[in-house]
């Protein structure tokens, strides 16, 4: 799937089975279902995605992608960890409150007493990926003397709790809109702030940067 005409298929295939996924379920939803609505042949998602769980692992993988290569790229060229960590905020907190995440999450909560699979590959390829990254990245400003915690696993949830809160099951409900890019920013300011009251070596700006003042 390296030509653009074979990324332009595979968007459109899996723009497919979200639409899929909203109007009939995990359950129902089949790669059959999909390939007709995204024009495509059952023969061409099965060479691609294998099977049902393979396309919505593939999903899941895509949009945890950019927070996935922000952290991975960062903790590879040795960035200012705080610089990263300011810049996954927006990034993380657009993900799990964005339209492609709460379709997943519906449909995962429907399928729990059903397959249960969803939910699995949710957490697996998702939250299981990003989750120790953060670790890493907190790890590694410990030692740069950023900030002072003993144990970076608590930490970053700290700091997931932070961010997300109870936003993601909001929207998942149906009782809150999609944030605006405004709101998602100044949330993961207010987040990255609160953060470094808690475990800043020193006293730092939102943006990552030491205050002198």
């Amino acid at each position: 799937m390296s030509t653009t005409k074979q990324a332009a298929r595979q968007a459109r295939i899996e723009d497919a089975a979200y639409a899929v996924l909203r109007e009939s379920g995990y359950r129902s939803t089949s790669l059959l279902a999909v390939a007709r609505r995204a024009a495509a042949s059952n023969e061409t998602l099965y060479k691609w995605y294998g099977n049902k769980q393979g396309l919505f692992r593939a999903l899941v993988e895509a949009n945890a992608r950019e927070a996935k290569v922000l952290l991975e790229e960062s903790l590879r060229r040795s960035d200012d960890p705080l610089a990263t960590l300011a810049m996954l905020g927006p990034i993380l907190l657009a993900l799990v409150t964005g339209e492609k995440a709460v379709t997943l999450n519906r449909a995962a909560a429907g399928d729990v007493s059903d397959t249960g699979t969803l939910g699995q590959a949710i957490a697996r390829f998702g939250r299981e990926v990003i989750a120790p990254l953060v670790r890493d990245l907190l790890a590694a400003a410990a030692r740069k003397g950023a900030i002072t915690c003993n144990d970076q696993a608590e930490a970053a949830e700290i700091y997931f709790s932070l961010l997300i809160g109870d936003l993601q099951i909001r929207r998942v409900i149906g009782v809150l809109d999609e944030p605006s890019v405004q709101e998602i920013n100044r949330r993961a300011q207010r987040a990255f702030a609160l953060f470094l009251r808690l475990h800043a070596a020193d006293c730092h700006s939102p943006d990552g940067q030491k205050d002198l003042r």
